[in-house]
């Protein structure tokens, strides 16, 4: 598989783009005040994930058995933010900050 041709900005700068993992790749997980993950790994190709949160949640990146503390990072609700996740992590925890919420988290290529 090729790599793909990335579009290029007015000053011939490429413009990331990644595609989203379709059949799987879309994942919610509700915070509350005990750890919480996704119950569908990521999949192997992901190498990028976006995070939304409807309110403050501490989060966590691992395997299966990963879970959130308040000694985590703080992810701030109503940011829309990319990570690049490494080979071997396969699944997010959160933990509510204060009040409960929903992660939303894309797979994307």
């Amino acid at each position: 598989m090729s790599a793909p041709i990335l579009p290029i900005d007015e000053n011939a700068n490429a413009i990331p783009a990644v595609t989203l993992q379709q059949g799987g790749g879309a994942h919610s997980i509700t915070s509350s005040g005990t750890t919480a993950r996704n119950g569908t790994a990521f999949g192997d190709a992901t190498r990028i994930i976006s995070v939304y949160a409807t309110e403050d949640v501490y989060i966590e990146f691992g395997g299966s058995g990963v879970e959130a503390t308040s000694s985590n990072h703080f992810f701030p609700k109503g940011i829309y933010y990319d990570f690049h996740i490494p080979p071997g992590v396969t699944h997010a925890a959160v933990l509510q900050v204060s009040t409960g919420g929903t992660v939303y988290i894309s797979e994307k290529q």
